[in-house]
């Protein structure tokens, strides 16, 4: 196959090896990429094509072949190796500080809120908080099991009315309280 023939076959499978490229990487840069380096191969191994066989399958080989290779570089590259005789530091490769300072002073802030609902609704949602059953609840008030539930809920809906006077919308904040 001469170099005018091959190249030529090599521009009509591009829209095929661009799309095999994306279906493997996932990404449109990664593709791109891919499809260049398997370009490059191809075009200097062009001697080691055997004339008549599959144009096409010879170069989505390649390109398969280059994806896995490089994808195996990715996972060596992110592979910690300790050779430390205690083996304590084997995981430690990406060590994360957390600051909660944030969610202090919102935990804060809510405890607040809390403490300022009224007595006789606040006390049962704080037992109800700690993980109490309403009929626990009940008996230790010595209310009934109804009444419970309902200042159970106005205590909710008190609270979700004064997140929402402070901080506004009460998905973000059940958002930052979550994260």
């Amino acid at each position: 196959m001469s170099t005018t023939d091959f190249d030529q076959n090599f521009i009509n499978l591009e829209s095929s090896l661009r799309s095999f490229a994306y279906n493997l990487t996932k990404n449109e840069e990664d593709a791109h990429d891919l499809y260049q380096e398997t370009a490059l191969r191809a075009v200097s191994n062009r001697e080691k094509f055997n004339p008549g066989t599959n144009l096409k399958a010879w170069l989505f080989t390649i390109m398969k072949n280059i994806f896995i290779n490089n994808y195996r570089k990715k996972v060596k590259k992110n592979t910690l190796i300790d050779s430390t005789e205690n083996m304590y530091f084997l995981n430690s490769g990406s060590v994360v500080i957390s600051n909660d300072a944030g969610g202090n002073i919102l935990m804060k802030e809510l405890t607040k809120m809390i403490d300022s609902l009224e007595e006789s609704i606040r006390v049962p949602f704080l037992k109800h908080f700690e993980g109490f059953k309403y009929q626990e609840i009940a008996d230790e008030l010595e209310l009934p099991l109804g009444t419970v539930k309902s200042r159970i809920f106005f205590a909710r809906k008190s609270l979700k009315e004064k997140i929402k006077a402070h901080y506004g919308d009460y998905n973000l904040v059940r958002t930052r309280l979550i994260a």
